[in-house]
């Protein structure tokens, strides 16, 4: 057995721009692997992400580390112990299993032995902007039932009313990527507690665990996003008082440890979301083939681009339907 693996770069604009509590982009990078072996070809997407010191660099090089252990024929649970959870674990274990799929003609549930995946409805992501223009675009949104709003600090608490009393139909996700803190919390939860909030996602900074206990029996429910990469933050997490968690492929370190980790997570009783960053329909099929086990799906990374890879995946009237086998699986 000879396989071949193929590393590239790519960016692909956004619609506009999008704008979290720690900045704006206007074109996200992506790291795309193939590894072909005979005459198939499995693929895998990652997105290296500053937040968690990954570079487009970074991830290629921890990948090319590999590469002699890939084309040999490296397995997916050898790869956990090669390279540590993040982007290029995930991209190259995604492109394992593709492979696979296609060499025994078998799709991704019958490999992974979980019931095939359903069309399902996703959460769709409004940036940081000023309360009258969230409102706009939360009233543009209208085929969605579940929105994410995308907040700064405490002051993101007027576009997230805007937003409620602007779509009285919706369930609502408040993302405030780390940007509250200890002195605004309780007045911010307090505020939220007559509307219908799904979960506040990592509302305070990914290591202050200790102020969560006392917030963590208000409503709506704390989710863990930064806080969040694999099984080993789990027992942290529940202790501290978060009730949700945020699985994100590029966090763990692909579908081998997603599934676990979501296994072990559902042991517990956390709520899960199946998460993603900005990306296109190749880093969206993997997670999506998951979502028998999620409680929410938050799968709009294509959405948010100005175009999708070729074979994407479809979005009709707020669902998310799964991957063809042309794309992935």
């Amino acid at each position: 057995m000879k396989r071949k693996l193929k590393v590239t770069t790519e960016k692909w604009p956004i619609k506009g721009s999008f704008r979290i509590s720690r900045g704006s982009i206007t074109e996200i990078t992506v790291v795309k692997v193939s590894i072909t072996e005979n005459k198939f070809k499995g693929y895998g997407e990652c997105r290296p992400y500053t937040r968690y010191n990954e570079t487009p660099e970074s991830v290629v090089s921890l990948i090319e580390s590999v590469r002699t252990n890939i084309e040999e024929g490296l397995k997916n649970i050898e790869l956990q112990s090669l390279l540590p959870a993040g982007a290029a674990r995930n991209a190259i274990d995604c492109a394992l299993w593709d492979l696979e799929a296609k060499i025994k003609n078998k799709s991704i549930s019958e490999l992974l032995k979980i019931p095939v995946a359903r069309p399902r409805k996703t959460a769709f992501t409004l940036s940081i902007d000023t309360p009258e223009n969230i409102k706009k675009a939360a009233k543009k949104a209208d085929s969605f039932s579940i929105l994410k709003i995308k907040i700064n600090g405490f002051s993101g608490l007027n576009a997230c009313l805007a937003v409620l009393k602007a779509r009285s139909d919706i369930q609502l996700i408040i993302d405030a990527n780390e940007s509250l803190d200890a002195r605004n919390i309780n007045e911010f939860l307090d505020a939220l507690k007559a509307f219908p909030i799904a979960m506040v996602e990592q509302p305070l900074p990914d290591k202050n665990y200790s102020l969560i206990p006392e917030y963590s029996k208000n409503l709506p429910i704390i989710c863990a996003d930064e806080s969040l990469h694999t099984i080993d933050d789990l027992d942290k997490l529940w202790d501290a008082g978060y009730r949700a968690i945020n699985i994100k492929l590029d966090k763990c370190g692909g579908l081998t440890a997603g599934l676990k980790l979501i296994y072990e997570a559902k042991k517990k009783g956390f709520i899960i979301m199946n998460g993603c960053m900005v990306g296109t329909s190749l880093a969206m099929a993997p997670i999506m083939s998951l979502e028998c086990f999620a409680d929410y799906i938050d799968l709009d990374g294509p959405l948010l681009l100005l175009k999708d890879r070729k074979s994407g995946m479809d979005y009709k009237q707020g669902i998310i339907y799964p991957a063809t086998k042309e794309l992935w699986g």
